[in-house]
């Protein structure tokens, strides 16, 4: 083991981290210039795509130093506040971290939240600017800052590009030097810290071992879910997966369990004959019921649901119905961004389109007897309550100063009087409280068209407050649409409801029949549109003759709208959902 060092490479999004790790693997020779493409270790197509890693990625290289052969393990993981779960994860399974800072842009918040997380782990962290190719003005001022922050001398801090290569060496150097190596503990335990699912192997559970050594056909348990296996196989991230004949204490790797149920496996459990401190179960704070649009469809999506459980325990599904649109799951996210990212690899993996209602979160609501009840779905919020408590998250927004007094004008996200300012160097740290409906709503947009993009946040779960919300419903053609219920500040609600009514007005098709627009809350209806039915010139064809032919035509598509109409559902298209959802 003394010869391993384990570590991950954390920043705010967009700081090069994945373009780092790719000029690692190309001077440690894991990977040839051939065989090497842009953002190797992001395999999903969707994490090419957006630019930003989604999934955090294991990886082992061979490295030599001082004529001495290490294993430097490294866990590359996303940037975004969304996926901090995944980083927090990563960190209980290294000993060391490389703090990356982008010299064009400087220290912005997810440096500073990942900063804490790794420093509270009890990493070792080494600080590292990327992008000095760029020769950016204020490189001295961020290295300057960034030392700062970590406690260390500036010529402690690695001055390197992702993208030429320059620095990354002796960044290497650094991390074999100064990160230590693993140490022993007794027993047989390897810590799961992500998971996927293979049609062949089963559940494939990537580790950490601490203690002991995993081979095939060996049995073993997952301590937490009391269940014996026979393992399939073993092996490392080379950066494929590749079989291995064991795997010891100190190394990162992976166990084919052959475990077929997904239920059955949790993140945070131990492979072994002794348990390891897991980690803090996630709290989803959005939630979004999802519909198969094929209704056919409902029993692909709970296996789809299922096998992206394994590689993401954040989400949480229980089973959802709706009168229109049928069976359905109701999911928890960590934000809007995982949201978004879900439902495009349902899209992208599994060829599953999906309907979905607004994003809610969970709010407390008393009833007359004082008992408190959690409500996640907006159809299930009581009106007659004694009482409601909306989820409220502590905000750390890093902006320019010159920035700051736009973002403060942003009054109808902050509680002013629990603002606080911190100068930090040339930037202002602000931290406020604010409801997390707003911040799952536009938020991030009104900050970055504020800042012109220079201002960045991040934030954490700081508990409940009292709040004063109604329920929202939208009624078509007499009809409610539960997809479109939502939870809205009461204050807001006749404003919210006239907008909705002109966007359905805008957004869905004409019919044969008059559509009536109905949005109700606080126990009256807010906001009516009407969409005119479709004109069909039925007498078209008719030529010469008095009207009397044309009457009894005019009359007879009458009656048939009247029977449409009485009969008639307005559906509304995933394409209709998704754009209100965008607006």
């Amino acid at each position: 083991m003394d010869f391993i060092r384990n570590f991950v490479i954390i920043a705010h999004i967009d700081h090069g981290k994945s373009t780092l790790a790719d000029r690692m693997l190309e001077v440690t020779g894991t990977i040839t210039s051939r065989e090497m493409k842009p953002q190797f270790l992001d395999q999903m197509e969707l994490e090419r795509e957006r630019g930003i890693t989604i999934k955090m990625a294991p990886v082992k290289m061979k490295y030599q130093y001082e004529g001495k052969n290490y294993v430097l393990n490294l866990i590359d993981t996303p940037g975004h506040s969304d996926f901090g779960y995944e980083v927090s994860r990563a960190l209980k399974a290294v000993e060391g971290a490389v703090l990356l800072v982008d010299a064009t842009q400087g220290i912005q918040a997810q440096t500073l939240a990942n900063f804490e997380s790794a420093k509270k782990a009890g990493l070792r962290i080494i600080g590292a600017v990327n992008k000095v190719d760029m020769n950016p003005p204020q490189l001295n001022t961020v290295i300057k800052e960034l030392a700062k922050l970590i406690g260390v001398t500036e010529e402690e801090i690695f001055k390197v590009s992702g993208k030429t290569g320059v620095g990354v060496k002796e960044l290497l150097d650094g991390i074999v030097r100064d990160i230590p190596h693993p140490t022993a503990t007794e027993g047989s335990q390897a810590l799961i810290f992500d998971s996927f699912y293979d049609d062949h192997k089963g559940i494939i559970a990537y580790v950490r071992i601490f203690s002991g050594e995993f081979s095939a056909r060996i049995s073993t348990r997952l301590i937490a879910a009391d269940k014996s296996f026979l393992i399939k196989e073993v092996g490392v991230f080379a950066p494929k997966q590749t079989p291995v004949d064991k795997i010891s204490e100190g190394d990162i790797g992976y166990i084919a369990t052959g475990i077929k149920d997904p239920g059955i496996l949790r993140i945070g459990d131990t492979i072994g004959d002794k348990p390891l401190p897991g980690y803090t179960p996630p709290n989803p704070v959005v939630f979004v019921s999802l519909y198969p649009e094929d209704g056919g469809e409902y029993e692909n999506l709970k296996s789809a649901l299922n096998k992206l459980h394994l590689t993401d325990a954040s989400l949480s599904i229980d089973s959802d119905y709706s009168d229109v649109l049928g069976r359905g799951f109701k999911v928890g996210f960590l934000g809007r961004l995982h949201f978004e990212i879900i439902t495009s690899r349902l899209e992208r993996e599994f060829d599953i389109e999906v309907i979905t209602s607004f994003p809610s979160v969970a709010y407390k609501v008393k009833d007359k007897q004082g008992v408190e009840t959690i409500i996640q779905s907006p159809k299930d919020f009581p009106e007659d309550n004694n009482g409601v408590m909306e989820p409220v998250v502590i905000v750390r927004i890093v902006t320019p100063q010159a920035y700051l007094g736009k973002i403060l004008s942003l009054k109808e996200f902050f509680q002013m009087d629990e603002i606080e300012t911190e100068s930090f160097d040339d930037n202002v740290i602000v931290r406020t409280r604010m409801p997390l409906s707003e911040l799952v709503s536009d938020f991030d947009d009104k900050i970055k068209t504020v800042s012109l993009g220079f201002a960045s946040f991040s934030y954490e779960f700081a508990g409940y407050s009292k709040t004063n919300v109604t329920k929202m419903e939208v009624i078509l053609a007499t009809e409610e649409v539960p997809g479109l219920t939502r939870i809205v500040y009461k204050h807001e609600a006749e404003r919210i409801a006239r907008k909705t009514a002109e966007e359905l007005k805008e957004l869905l098709p004409k019919a044969l029949f008059t559509q009536v627009i109905q949005v109700k809350a606080l126990g009256k209806i807010l906001a009516r549109e009407d969409i005119s039915a479709m004109k069909k010139d039925v007498t078209g064809y008719l030529y010469g003759g008095d009207r009397t032919r044309k009457e009894k035509l005019w009359k007879k598509q009458q009656r048939g709208k009247k029977r449409l109409k009485e009969r008639g559902r307005v559906t509304i298209s995933p394409e209709i959902f998704k754009e209100l959802l965008k607006k």
